[in-house]
């Protein structure tokens, strides 16, 4: 027979063994409902992908040693695969691994044999230095093969899953009768719910010869495992192949040089333009291989994905992710963007970003002035986009209602962002390449800090349309390149802000230095961008700003992940200032992170006019009371208790807690708040003086709404946030907040050895003054 089949035991109907993988006959779920015919386009289709081949390579299964199996990276392969059988997608395994096994295995024989014979021979137990000989690769794989579908039965048992074994060689193919035997017997299987495990009949097949791996359109030779998953993923109309080997993917040159670059994205036409390095110390196939495999498969309508399946950091998720849509390895697709990928995009606002950092500041003010005059003149067709992203947010019904209140604009916006843009147009002239300090070192060696851009910029943002222009003259302003990615429910507010801000950049050659983000690119996926991107903004819910600080590697991330907002009235606040400020701070704008969610109460005020007036004028603005504990216990009808003191409600809802004293309140901020913003009412000056100094928040109130907290009023004239970071910027981070430092040094041919004990000159370490407004 073509095919050695072994399929896991199973007991006597009447029997039940827990150590026994059950077979059960497969139903096909409406989960997974693409027909095979076409390649999936994108990465985020990779989620509908039913049928999965995976190619496990040499370097992926066998030990750096290449004499045995790497059983920690094996099992956790397993888990990931039975996971993903266990949604109901039907996987294939295509294993390499039989040569390294059968070689662990006959080694420790042969070294066994050898010291019987010796110690016989010798009389003696002391042993000399025995030398192994090499052994023939196809012996190995006779002796591994069964112990190495074992362990995969042994491991694939633990999730009740059933193993099946198929040996195959390249006459199986070419023959009709067998080929076809072949695909009913994978079907069969798949059927049955079982995990079929092919390799090539390593023990019976020749070694490999010069030849071409394609013959024709419908015709892969097997050469090795590439080859074969490539035949087999074909053959039997899987959606995907995903082939894990020892390296990140493809790389527009051998990966070991420092120019190197991996590919996101490989589409057939590229190869020409690709430099192979050498293959891996194991296993018959290379990268050269895998890419006339991967190609194949493509044009057999199997998506591929080439990854590495050796990395720790990874390896534990390598399949889910990559089935999940997410950004690892080369994906092989035949669909090409009509626009740039993001890495080019990053790469085109870096250049353009240099050269707005080089503008004159008047010249940075001009762009930014011409932005805010476009606001004004576009303003209708800005609304009339406004409107459509409204109309479809609301009847999608997937969008709660502070998400679509931060989409809404209004002529009452605009006209506020053209203000703000134009009062940071005149700030942004006291920018880039201010000096900060001026030292004298030694005499004619003069050392200066002064202000730059930080770089590339990639601020994520939910909703909210606004933030567009605001952003965006933050950064002409500070000379920093930008990546703005919006969410879909603005696309085409976003779309329409975005050609202004590029058309007023134009003026200048600088237009590419600010990008929107429009593909397909997951936020995580940004995050993992990290040689590109020198700063993360998140501005949305809690949610975006807690998913992008966890995804975020090796990116520093500005912003607050809630803002838990508190206002406290004291026991000596005016009645009028304190009914004011709660009504502002709640009401004004319920969805701004800025809102008031918790009012705390001096236990003083309970049973007053004040604290009347003030639960009266929360009803009258619809405004849901939720108890805290303490304020509960004084109730005998309370309104619901809060389920946590630490919420952000976004809308007409705040919790009220009773306190003892400021001290109390100040206590109650710090274990609940978010650093964002608190509020004391008070007439107190020496009450009011102790909370603004104790409470350790971003921005800290006396006797003001918390809306206060926002750069426009601030007179940044614009922000990009707001950050509850203790490091680098707090609270409304502005023009200032986008700038960081560099030292420039100015010598005569100075060294660190003319101020040894021997040299000629000594440190000075003079500060300079400097001159309001002086630039370097």
């Amino acid at each position: 027979m073509f095919a050695r089949l072994a399929l896991c035991s199973r007991p006597p109907p009447r029997i039940r063994q827990s150590n026994i993988c059950p077979v059960s006959i497969r139903t096909y779920p409406a989960k997974f409902p693409r027909p095979h015919g076409k390649s999936l386009a994108h990465r985020s289709e990779l989620k509908q992908a039913k049928r999965i081949v995976v190619k496990l390579g040499s370097a992926v299964v066998t030990r750096g040693d290449e004499c045995g199996l790497a059983l920690g990276r094996l099992a956790s392969i397993v888990e990931q695969v039975a996971v993903l059988q266990n949604q109901g997608r039907e996987m294939m395994i295509v294993t390499s691994g039989a040569v390294a096994f059968g070689k662990q295995r006959l080694r420790h024989e042969i070294l066994l044999s050898q010291s019987v014979r010796q110690a016989l021979h010798s009389g003696q137990n002391q042993l000399k230095d025995m030398a192994v000989p090499v052994l023939e690769a196809r012996a190995c794989a006779a002796a591994g093969q069964s112990g190495l579908m074992a362990l995969y039965e042994a491991m694939f048992t633990q999730y009740s899953t059933c193993t099946a074994q198929i040996l195959v060689t390249n006459l199986d193919f070419h023959d009709e009768q067998k080929r076809n035997n072949l695909n009913s017997t994978l079907h069969e299987l798949l059927r049955m719910n079982i995990v079929p495990i092919i390799n090539t009949n390593d023990a019976v097949v020749p070694p490999p010869v010069p030849s071409s791996d394609l013959q024709g359109v419908n015709v892969i030779s097997i050469k090795d495992n590439d080859s074969l998953a490539a035949r087999l993923a074909v053959e039997m109309k899987a959606d995907l192949l995903i082939a894990l080997s020892d390296v990140e993917g493809l790389y527009d040159s051998p990966p070991g040089r420092d120019d190197a670059k991996l590919i996101d994205v490989f589409y057939p036409g590229d190869q020409k333009s690709i430099k192979y390095g050498t293959k891996s110390g194991v296993g018959t196939g290379g990268m050269e291989a895998k890419v006339k495999a991967a190609l194949w498969a493509l044009q057999g309508g199997t998506s591929v994905v080439i990854a590495n399946g050796t990395d720790p950091k990874v390896t534990g998720h390598v399949i889910t992710d990559i089935v999940d849509g997410k950004k690892l390895g080369t994906f092989f697709s035949e669909v090409k963007p009509a626009g740039p990928t993001v890495e080019q995009q990053t790469e085109m606002a870096r250049n353009a970003g240099r050269s707005l950092a080089s503008l004159h500041p008047d010249q940075r003010a001009e762009i930014i002035c011409l932005l805010s005059e476009l606001l004004t003149e576009k303003k209708e067709e800005i609304l009339s986009a406004n409107r459509r992203d409204m109309e479809l947010a609301t009847s999608s019904g997937r969008f709660s209602q502070p998400l679509i209140d931060r989409l809404s604009l209004s002529t009452a916006k605009l006209n506020s962002l053209a203000i703000g843009l134009r009062q940071l147009a005149v700030s942004s002239r006291d920018s880039v390449g201010r000096v900060l300090r001026r030292t004298k070192v030694a005499n004619n060696l003069e050392l200066e800090q002064i202000t730059v851009p930080i770089g590339v910029l990639l601020v994520i943002f939910e909703s909210r349309p606004d933030c567009l222009p605001q952003v965006s003259a933050l950064a002409i302003a500070s000379g920093n390149a930008l990546l703005l990615k919006g969410g879909k429910e603005a696309a085409h507010t976003n779309k329409i802000l975005h050609q202004l801000t590029q058309e007023a950049l134009s003026i200048h050659g600088v237009a590419d230095a600010i990008q929107l983000v429009s593909t397909r690119e997951d936020v995580e996926d940004l995050c993992r961008l990290d040689k590109l991107i020198d700063l993360i903004i998140p501005r949305g819910s809690s949610q975006l700003v807690r998913s992008i600080q966890r995804a975020a590697k090796g990116i520093p991330v500005l912003g607050h992940s809630e803002g838990v907002c508190h206002v406290y009235v004291d026991s000596d606040a005016s009645i009028d200032k304190a009914i004011d400020i709660v009504r502002d701070s709640k009401c004004d704008y319920p969805a701004a992170c800025n809102a008031m969610e918790s009012l705390l109460i001096h236990r003083d005020l309970l049973r007053t006019p004040m604290f009347d007036q003030i639960i009266d004028m929360l009803r009258t603005e619809n405004v849901k009371i939720h108890a805290g504990p303490r304020f509960a216990s004084y109730l005998t009808f309370s309104p619901s208790e809060v389920k946590s003191l630490r919420t952000e409600y976004g809308e007409l809802e705040c919790c009220i807690e009773v306190v003892d004293s400021m001290q109390d309140a100040v206590d109650h901020i710090h274990k609940y708040g978010s650093s964002h913003t608190d509020v004391i009412v008070t007439e107190n000056e020496e009450t009011a003086e102790q909370f603004l100094q104790q409470v350790d928040s971003a921005c800290v109130f006396w006797n003001s709404s918390s809306r206060f907290a926002d750069g426009y009023r601030f007179g940044l004239g614009a922000e990009v946030g707001i950050s509850t970071a203790r490091i680098h910027a707090r609270g409304p981070v502005g023009l200032e907040g986008l700038l960081t430092t560099k030292w420039v040094l100015r010598g005569e041919g100075h060294t660190v050895a003319d101020f040894s004990e021997q040299g000629s000159m000594k440190y000075l370490h003079e500060n300079i003054p400097i001159p309001q407004g002086v630039f370097s």
